[in-house]
């Protein structure tokens, strides 16, 4: 079963896109949020849910942008 949630979050990754930038979206497991490079910002997930609002997004810090 794990591995199918992997799976079919790494499909939900391939249509997902920043409401912002449109711009592609990754996962980073350390703060499990989606982020984006070319809005520069971080898409905080909620019970598995990722919530894609500008308003609940947090600006990317430095070291995140050159990671």
């Amino acid at each position: 079963i794990h591995k199918i949630r992997i799976s079919m979050y790494m499909k939900l990754l391939e249509v997902l896109a920043c409401p912002v930038s449109h711009g592609q979206l990754f996962y980073h497991a350390h703060t499990n949020e989606l982020f984006c490079p070319a809005s520069g910002l971080a898409y905080p997930i909620d019970a598995g849910i990722p919530v894609l609002l500008e308003a609940q997004a947090r600006p990317l810090t430095d070291e995140e942008k050159q990671a």
